[in-house]
């Protein structure tokens, strides 16, 4: 079963680690890393690394978008990933992140992305089309940002593609877009504690994810950092919880965590065993020394250790 992770804003990620990152001066990179990036291939990666075949599309174009797909094909279990991203006449935009050594504090500048015309976005929905109708897709992740000139309802149409095909539809963004994927019925949404904040009005959690759910979410998984995730669901609530509060760099966390929740969908996995693979990942990727992987050893580690709870 294949899992199709859709990445429309798509990055090349450059990682500069300065000894002491200081406004208004020079300074002098100890190292540069560069990774294909975007939240949907970010969660391909980990995909592939847990055994699952998965299918990488959106949108690559120009040098950066060259670098993406070259250094995507060397990822670790390239094997089990396919690259079906969709040219575009602007490049793909960078991410840069400069990490303070002495602090460990990342700061981030995102590009804003290429401008996707009319013509290419009709390609990258026939592409999807196809990969849906393939009769291999057990699920489908849509991740990130819009970039320009992709239509705002985006996801809502592609979350009613992936319905009609009979794909499980995970859906993680923000703002507008998430809103207007919501009323195209989901089969999971995974916010974080902000952003479902700022779809529903409501700071409590869990008041909060009902309230997605009321607004045509199937189920609700909510990345809640420190304290781990919690998931509203027609078959309940639980709350997951991480051993102890890990230090490190967040960056990538909650793509980890949609791999594991989308592996445990795959895998037909009860909702308490996907909390904690996902949960795990999650941690495992923010101690891991490289910003978006995971460790794997901790991954193991950690994973019999979370906590899952039932809560009503």
């Amino acid at each position: 079963m294949v899992i199709i992770t859709v990445t429309l804003n798509a990055a090349l990620d450059v990682t500069y680690r300065v000894p002491s990152l200081r406004p208004h001066t020079t300074h002098r990179v100890l190292d540069i890393a560069e990774r294909p990036g975007g939240k949907g291939l970010n969660v391909a990666r980990v995909l592939a690394d847990l055994g699952h075949h998965t299918v990488v599309t959106g949108f690559a174009g120009g040098p950066a978008g060259d670098e993406l797909r070259r250094r995507l094909a060397a990822v670790t279990r390239a094997d089990l990933l396919t690259d079906a991203l969709v040219p575009t006449a602007g490049p793909t935009r960078r991410t840069v992140g400069v990490v303070d050594a002495a602090s460990g504090d990342t700061t981030m500048f995102n590009e804003p992305g290429p401008t996707v015309s009319p013509a290419e976005w009709a390609s990258f929905v026939e592409v999807y089309r196809s990969l849906l109708a393939s009769g291999e897709a057990g699920a489908v992740a849509l991740c990130g940002s819009l970039p320009p000139g992709v239509p705002v309802g985006a996801y809502a149409e592609l979350v009613r593609e992936a319905r009609s095909a009979g794909v499980f539809a995970l859906l993680d963004t923000s703002g507008e877009p998430l809103r207007r994927g919501l009323a195209a019925r989901p089969d999971l949404i995974k916010p974080n504690a902000d952003e479902l904040a700022g779809l529903t009005g409501f700071s409590e959690p869990a008041r909060a994810a009902r309230d997605a759910r009321r607004r045509g979410a199937r189920a609700v998984a909510a990345s809640l950092g420190a304290e781990g995730m919690l998931a509203v669901t027609e078959e309940g609530l639980w709350r997951a919880l991480p051993p102890g509060r890990l230090t490190g760099n967040p960056t990538g966390a909650g793509d980890s965590a949609v791999a594991g929740l989308l592996s445990g969908v795959v895998e037909e996995l009860p909702w308490p065993r996907r909390l904690a693979r996902a949960v795990a990942l999650s941690a495992a990727t923010v101690v891991a020394p490289a910003a978006g992987e995971y460790d794997r050893a901790v991954y193991e580690e950690l994973l019999p250790q979370v906590k899952v709870d039932a809560a009503g």
